[in-house]
C-alpha cells in the first residue's frame, strides 16, 4: 500500500459537482493498494497516517500528531483512493497501472485502512471508491509525504 500525505488548512472532494468529504486543518491522504498488499499494510499504513508528528508546535517545529491538535467541528483526515500511485512511467510515456490492484482488491484494502483510521483520529471523511473525483485542497507549509507500507 502507499500513500501520498499531505498536511492541509482543508481539503475537499467532490463527485459529479457534489462535495462528499472535506476536513478542515488536518491531512489530504491518497492511498493506493498494490496488487501485493494485504490486510495488515492497510492497516499498520493507518497507524503510521494517525501517528505522523508534522504539525508545529509553539517552536514552529514539527512534533504533532493529529492527536495533538485543538478540537473542532471539522473533520481531521479526507481519504481519496487513487491507482494512479502504482503507475509505472519507465517503460513508457503512457503509465502502465500493472501494479495497482484489481478494482475488488484495492476497494477491500482502502476500507480496512479508512476502518483502521477512524478510531485514532477525530473525523475521517472520504471519497467515493473508483469514481472521477475532484480533489481540491490547500496545501499547509507545504508538507508533502510518501508512505510505503512494508
Amino acid at each position: 500500500m502507499r500513500a501520498v500525505v499531505q498536511r492541509v488548512l482543508r481539503a475537499s472532494v467532490k463527485v459529479e459537482g457534489e462535495v462528499i468529504g472535506e476536513c478542515g486543518p488536518g491531512l489530504l491522504v491518497l492511498v493506493a493498494a498494490h496488487r501485493e498488499s494485504v490486510e495488515p499494510q492497510a492497516r499498520d499504513l493507518a497507524d503510521r497516517v494517525a501517528g505522523l508528528r508534522i504539525f508545529n508546535d509553539s517552536a514552529e517545529k514539527m512534533n504533532l500528531a493529529l492527536k495533538d491538535l485543538p478540537e473542532s467541528d471539522q473533520a481531521q483526515v479526507l481519504v481519496v483512493s487513487q491507482f494512479t500511485l502504482y503507475g509505472d512511467v519507465y517503460a513508457s510515456r503512457r503509465p502502465s497501472f500493472t501494479g495497482s490492484a484489481v478494482y475488488d482488491q484495492g476497494k477491500a484494502l482502502y476500507e480496512v485502512f479508512v476502518s483502521a483510521l477512524k478510531p485514532l483520529v477525530r473525523g475521517v471523511e472520504t471519497g467515493e471508491f473508483g469514481a472521477s473525483m475532484e480533489v481540491e485542497l490547500v496545501n499547509d507549509g507545504p508538507v508533502t509525504l510518501v508512505i510505503d507500507a512494508r
